[in-house]
């Protein structure tokens, strides 16, 4: 298959014909997503971590897409987000396993949680929600030593024929005008609800 960025369409096409294009292919299959370059530049750069980087950053908490600051942790949209909407939460502290942390911050990161369920429920209207942590690079952490919990919303038929055949997710709204819209909801919510 070959990935071909139209504008924001993605076009998929079979480079193997077959008699009947019914039966899987065999061969090598390309596909080909040059936005996916940015990702992992970032696993091997230099540049640190990104969450500690937004947290020492707050002068560009818009340009990081950071929606919110506690005392302890920090919301922040996904810039590889597995579906529209996709936060993560992060403790203040680079740690990386939940015996780092203390009562106070798992408390406030399940808070955070909550409330960007809420969030996210009134902006976007998801059908429902997968949150967890992914703690280690062989359990597919990509950021292992900075421990992050991802909310992502989930809405009914979204595993449809591009995630199953091309495995390739379709993102309807631009990344910074859906944080422009979770500041507006964040702020007529009174969110986050913190103790």
């Amino acid at each position: 298959m070959v990935l071909s960025s139209d504008a924001s369409i993605g076009m998929i096409s079979d480079m193997n014909n077959n008699e009947d294009n019914l039966q899987p292919q065999s061969g090598n299959t390309n596909l080909w997503a040059p936005w996916r370059i940015e990702y992992i530049q970032s696993l091997t750069g230099d540049d640190g971590c990104f969450l500690c980087q937004y947290r020492d950053e707050p002068d560009k908490d818009s340009e990081n897409l950071l929606l919110w600051r506690g005392e302890n942790c920090l919301a922040v949209m996904n810039r590889f987000p597995y579906t529209g909407g996709h936060m993560l939460v992060a403790p203040m502290a680079h740690v990386a396993g939940l015996e780092d942390l203390s009562g106070p911050v798992m408390c406030e990161m399940m808070e955070m949680a909550r409330d960007l369920q809420v969030l996210l429920k009134q902006t976007i209207s998801p059908h429902g929600f997968n949150v967890g942590m992914n703690i280690g690079r062989c359990a597919g952490a990509g950021l292992p030593g900075h421990l992050h919990l991802h909310i992502v919303p989930r809405w009914n038929g979204d595993t449809n024929f591009m995630s199953a055949l091309g495995d390739i997710r379709v993102i309807p709204q631009a990344l910074s005008q859906l944080y422009e819209h979770l500041k507006t909801n964040s702020a007529k919510l009174e969110l986050p609800k913190l103790s």
